[in-house]
């Protein structure tokens, strides 16, 4: 560590650990913006990703939520169905942003259009490319969150002032999905592995409290859904938009942070080695 200033050394350690050594925000950042040129162009595909989760809000939201009637959460708060369940889809939608481009645009990048092999040939290293992809695609995450926030405004479904936070706390559930996703791009094979991808999407979406509140299932069944990161992401942003604010919600918070960067250093060290073998 000669020559490196002593109020940098932590830093240095701990990029080294993470491990995201040598990492660059403006290399990254250029990655980002070549990514935002390119959805210029493909910008339908994008606004795409609008519509399941306003599909779900306006069928099961509204319809089914017809019929239901008032829910008790957890914490023994009364809300309308629509309520309860439109926080979730908001959640959902940060999720399925960030995990669409994270690991399906990931992967053709990698495997077929081989642009990291180009990218590798500059200054931008290994873990430049992780955080420049798992930020954009947080940010894919985040858009869909915003326009859905804004829906659910217009509806009349947010409840207290802090679901002004709502959002950020949207950009942790990308960043958290993201991360992982990236790392789970590294290790698919080819096309017929994204069945796996769905089958662990598809029962976090579920599952997680988005329909139903914890205690409608067994205790076993609780214990697996509190493991689950999707269950931490809605239980954030429902506390967040409905003013059941507490102090659990930092819990889940930490839970998003340790998991997006333990999936950030994982794909960062599994693209440095596919790359760079």
């Amino acid at each position: 560590m000669t020559g490196v200033p002593t109020a940098t050394r932590p830093v240095s350690l701990l990029l080294r650990v993470v491990p995201l050594y040598p990492v660059s925000p403006r290399r990254a950042g250029q990655l980002v913006y070549r990514n935002l040129l390119v959805a210029r162009r493909s910008w339908l595909v994008f606004v795409s990703g609008f519509a399941e989760p306003f599909f779900y809000l306006f069928s099961i939201g509204v319809g089914i939520g017809a019929l239901v009637g008032d829910v008790v959460t957890d914490t023994g708060s009364a809300l309308t169905y629509q309520e309860f369940v439109a926080p979730a889809l908001l959640a959902s939608a940060a999720m399925n942003g960030a995990i669409y481009d994270a690991v399906f645009n990931l992967f053709f990048k990698l495997r077929y259009a081989k642009l990291y092999d180009a990218v590798l040939a500059t200054p931008v290293s290994a873990a430049d490319a992780a955080v420049g992809e798992t930020v954009w695609a947080l940010m894919r995450g985040a858009v869909y969150s915003a326009a859905f926030l804004l829906v659910m405004l217009a509806m009349g479904l947010v409840g207290s002032w802090w679901a002004l936070l709502a959002l950020p706390a949207a950009v942790l559930i990308g960043f958290a999905f993201a991360a992982v996703g990236l790392a789970a791009s590294t290790f698919l094979r080819g096309w017929q592995d994204f069945e796996f991808v769905q089958v662990a999407i598809l029962p976090l979406f579920l599952f997680s409290t988005t329909f139903y509140p914890l205690s409608t299932y067994p205790r076993p069944l609780q214990v697996v859904v509190e493991c689950t990161p999707l269950y931490h992401g809605i239980e954030l942003v429902r506390g967040l938009v409905t003013g059941d604010v507490r102090w659990a919600l930092l819990g889940s918070a930490a839970y998003l942070v340790v998991m997006g960067l333990a999936g950030l250093a994982l794909g960062a060290r599994r693209l440095e080695r596919l790359l760079l073998a």
